[in-house]
């Protein structure tokens, strides 16, 4: 079924979860332009046969395990359907892991989300 945050409702699941408010912004626009705040996204197969998981799209080459055994790094160790949830703690922590190894540009989307984002304050 999935789940569809709201730019608010994300934000503060996510602060729960233990993100800096300071970094809300740049997560809430990258899960918006990624998954349009939906948890069950599957995206269309990329270029090398992967596809991307969840609401912030995370590749299952590299990231999690895919249902069909197909190879995968996976450095999150979790199953790509973990990552499509309606609890976003899976998806919250593998994301932040993958920023801390790679930086905001991992996200193909990141250009929509590099300049001057709006305060997410009002959602607190």
């Amino acid at each position: 079924m999935g789940k569809t945050f709201t730019r608010c409702s994300l934000a503060r699941e996510m602060y729960a979860l233990g993100v800096p408010k300071s970094e809300l912004p740049q997560w809430t626009c990258i899960a918006e332009h990624e998954s349009s705040y939906r948890t069950n996204v599957v995206g269309p197969t990329n270029s090398n046969g992967s596809n991307d998981y969840g609401i912030f799209q995370i590749n299952n080459y590299y990231w999690c395990q895919p249902s069909n055994g197909r190879f995968s790094y996976n450095e999150c160790h979790l199953s790509c359907d973990a990552l499509l949830t309606d609890n976003i703690s899976n998806s919250v922590t593998c994301a932040r892991k993958i920023k801390s190894q790679q930086g905001w540009t991992a996200w193909s989307t990141w250009k929509y989300c590099s300049g001057s984002l709006p305060s997410i304050n009002d959602c607190f």
